[in-house]
């Protein structure tokens, strides 16, 4: 604000800015002017501008949190230190109990807003369990393993801590 508008008065609370303007003129000056960057990242979520419903069904944009794709890559990175593809000598319950709750988790702090967002990495985590399943079982194709996975998803929806919604199962 310093440098952009160093004839403008403006007050920090905290977190937020309060700018003192002296006519409605310059105030939209100041809000529809082009900023190269309109999104930051805290605490493992980015907060930009997002395509919302709102309750009376009316499309408008709102700036909205979700995971970061920092937070991404580093889940990403820590389920492929898991290394689930080599613990066949692990059943698939025991698997699930080995990492659920690290899942849940997951689940739990970044599907709070804009939970869609969070799919990519409950896919990926799929996409391992399904690298366990072809190599424990030896299956010669990744149909065959997500076959015989969508079949253990079907019996026991709740095995793992992502299959307890829908979206997540249909996604293997």
């Amino acid at each position: 604000m310093s440098k952009e508008f160093a004839s403008i008065p403006w007050v920090r609370y905290a977190d937020d800015g309060c700018l003192n303007c002296v006519s409605l003129k310059q105030a939209k000056y100041i809000i529809q002017g082009a900023y190269g960057n309109i999104s930051f990242d805290f605490l493992g979520y980015t907060f930009k501008p997002r395509h919302v419903i709102s309750r009376n069904g009316k499309g408008f944009t709102g700036f909205l949190p979700a995971i970061s794709e920092k937070a991404k890559k580093t889940i990403r990175q820590e389920v492929r230190n898991w290394k689930i593809q080599r613990k066949v000598d692990k059943s698939i319950k025991d698997i699930a109990n080995m990492f659920n709750s690290k899942i849940q988790g997951w689940i739990n702090y970044y599907s709070h807003y804009y939970k869609s967002e969070m799919y990519e990495i409950l896919r990926y985590i799929n996409k391992c369990i399904v690298k366990w399943v072809r190599r424990k079982y030896k299956f010669n194709s990744t149909r065959k393993s997500v076959n015989w996975l969508k079949k253990i998803s079907k019996n026991e929806p709740k095995l793992f801590a992502h299959w307890k919604s829908e979206k997540f199962v249909m996604a293997i």
